[in-house]
This record gives structure tokens, C-alpha cells and sequence, in this order.
């Protein structure tokens, strides 16, 4: 599904979330309007790499980031290889691939929008970088 989130477009693949399109639109919108700063979805997490750097991803709270760095030390693996597993992610926004940022600037963001969107994103949750 195709879901319009601060101005931008995001795809949300509905086969790694268990809950109806409505549901998951429901709480995007929520989201967006500042009523909602986490989402109450069960995600399936791809088995393997990209899955645990997806669950290391929805530990990120709301208004605070974390480095590729970080998060690759966090599952004992390089900052490149996350980098590359958060632009597979897919169900962005309510896996916050957003929130993981360089060491030394916003680093990139594959969603349509690019930076532009991952950006909205953070300042919409207040995030310092």
C-alpha cells in the first residue's frame, strides 16, 4: 500500500504487517496529526540480516536517532551493511529506518522523497541530530 505521510509517500508492504490496510492507515494518519509517536502493529520480521536490523530499528524511540554505527554494534556488524538493509526496509515509517542517521549528518534515505521525506519525518517527531 501506498501511504501519503508529511507531505510524502511511503510504501508499506502489507505482507510484513499484521493488520488490515485500514488499521495501518489509521495509525499512519494518527501519526501524522502528532496523535500517535508509536505504532501498535505486529510486525513479521524477514528472517536474517534484514530482520534483525529491522528489530534494532523499531527500538528507536520516537524523537531520537541512532547512528549507522550504532546500530551496527548493536548486532555486531559494519555501518555500511545496515545502511544497506534500512533502504530494503519494507515498511518504512512504521519501522523507523528514518531515525538511523550518519555519524556526521542525516546520511541518505531511499523512500520516495528522499532526504526531503526523511527529514519531514524528524521534524515531525522534534528529533535532535
Amino acid at each position: 500500500m501506498r501511504a501519503t505521510v508529511c507531505g510524502h509517500d511511503f510504501d508499506v508492504d502489507l505482507d510484513y504487517v499484521d493488520a488490515s490496510e485500514e488499521r495501518v492507515r489509521e495509525q499512519l494518519c494518527e501519526y501524522e496529526d502528532g496523535e500517535r509517536d508509536a505504532f501498535d502493529l505486529e510486525v513479521r520480521y524477514p528472517d536474517g540480516f534484514l530482520g534483525d536490523v529491522m528489530a534494532a530499528m523499531s527500538e528507536i524511540p520516537a524523537g531520537e536517532t541512532r547512528t549507522y554505527g550504532d546500530l551496527a554494534a548493536s548486532i555486531d556488524t559494519a555501518a555500511v551493511a545496515v545502511g544497506n538493509a534500512c533502504g530494503k526496509n519494507p515498511v518504512s515509517v512504521v519501522v523507523p529506518c528514518h531515525r538511523v542517521v550518519a555519524a556526521d549528518g542525516l546520511g541518505g534515505y531511499s523512500a520516495a522523497g528522499g532526504l526531503d521525506a526523511k527529514r519531514a519525518l524528524l521534524e515531525r517527531e522534534d528529533a535532535r541530530l
